[in-house]
């Protein structure tokens, strides 16, 4: 037998810890950005490959998260009345602890679940949030599944029901709250439940968008937020103190936004079709004037959100039409119709992206400056949740499963 060498070995080793230890720590990974490195994720499988594959308790449509080997999901009964919090070790789905809120059943959209809010997680706690018509609600666990803290956010009115995620920033927890009523950006001490500080906003339709971070790079940060009434928004993570704002957005915003380059992109729509892109500069000493950079009012996702990869920007609509806009001009470099419906949001792994239809199945293209479609899966079960990519494995929730694909380095990219 052939013997590798030693340095060669040791590489390999290096980069398979490397995959190994990468966190997917909030909805679509780090900062939002919905973007993994990892190698050696097929672009197609059989149901012999998977690592493992459970059946979860109760239906949701939250999104799994990893730290390190704890992964995290929320899952709800039917009405809402009781959400839960599931932990499970990321290898090999076996589940650590699981942990209930009561909470009064409510109504919700059709294509919403009772557990939509994508969890978040700084290594020490996991933090999950829910809502039904009296109340937002979020609450706190240690990796041991003890409650540490859990805290009542005021009303909670929305035509649809909960949707937004928390996200995480220098011990700090955010809390996006624009809706029906009385209207906020809220942060809370993590590490406690207590309030950091509260942005009011103005009330309107509901918003089920995600913020993100951006740096000055500097460890001066912004949260990027969003909004129809309050436009698209640079909030100072440690104040609040609203630093910039674009003028009110002309519909629903449900996809989060991301950004490339110092410049944010964030879309807007409704009845299950985008209907308005901007990308938006986000240095707070930029004029009002000059802030937006570019628009678009055809072609676009509602529900999923955008995604950036090798200096272009993809736009995975609601009814399966995939646009490549070129960056930072915003050209159109190709689009291309998809079969299917989407309600959960494309994660790209290297140059792959992966994105999950209603009816489940993963449909793989390249993120390149043309279209090329590399692999179907079927997952034999409905989908409206987002992949994440974390600790050497693809995850993959569908309302009543959770699945793992581990990376193979043997597959040729």
């Amino acid at each position: 037998m052939r013997r590798l060498p030693l340095l060669f070995v040791a590489c390999v080793l290096s980069s398979l810890d490397s995959a190994q230890a990468q966190n997917w720590p909030r909805f679509r990974g780090e900062n939002g950005a919905g973007v993994s490195d990892l190698k050696g994720i097929p672009s197609n499988w059989k149901d012999d490959d998977y690592a493992w594959k459970i059946e979860l308790p109760h239906v949701g449509h939250s999104s799994p998260i990893v730290w390190e080997k704890m992964l995290f999901v929320t899952s709800a009964t039917e009405g809402g009345g009781e959400r839960f919090v599931h932990c499970l070790d990321a290898d090999s789905g076996e589940v650590h602890w699981q942990a209930s809120i009561k909470l009064n059943e409510s109504k919700k959209h059709q294509k919403n679940s009772w557990a939509s809010s994508t969890p978040a997680t700084d290594g020490d706690r996991v933090y999950v949030l829910f809502a039904d018509d009296a109340r937002l609600l979020v609450a706190a666990w240690d990796f041991n599944g003890e409650e540490k803290w859990r805290r009542e956010l005021g009303a909670y009115n929305s035509e649809h029901g909960l949707g937004a995620s928390p996200i995480l920033q220098d011990g700090l927890l955010i809390i996006p709250n624009d809706q029906v009523g009385p209207s906020s950006l809220i942060a809370l001490h993590a590490e406690t439940g207590e309030p950091a500080w509260q942005l009011e906003r103005l009330p309107g339709t509901t918003s089920y968008a995600t913020p993100f971070i951006v740096s000055n790079g500097h460890h001066v940060y912004q949260i990027i937020y969003l909004s129809e009434s309050n436009g698209i928004t640079g909030v100072d993570l440690l104040t609040g103190k609203l630093t910039w704002q674009t003028q009110k957005l002309p519909s629903r915003t449900v996809g989060s936004p991301v950004e490339s380059n110092g410049l944010i992109f964030a879309t807007s729509g409704g009845g299950g079709t985008g209907k308005y892109l901007a990308a938006v500069q986000s240095d707070p000493a930029v004029s009002d004037e000059s802030r937006i950079v570019f628009e678009r009012k055809t072609t676009l996702p509602y529900v999923p959100s955008p995604i950036v990869q090798n200096g272009m920007l993809f736009l995975w609509g609601d009814k399966g039409i995939l646009v490549c806009l070129e960056l930072p001009t915003g050209k159109e470099i190709w689009s291309q119709r998809i079969d299917g419906g989407f309600s959960g949001s494309p994660i790209c792994i290297r140059d792959r992206i992966y994105c999950v239809t209603e009816s489940g199945e993963v449909v793989v293209i390249r993120a390149g400056d043309h279209f090329e479609e590399l692999g179907r899966t079927a997952l034999g079960d409905d989908c409206h949740a987002t992949p994440a990519v974390a600790n050497g494995h693809l995850y993959l929730r569908t309302f009543r499963h959770l699945m793992a694909i581990k990376a193979r380095f043997d597959i040729d990219e």
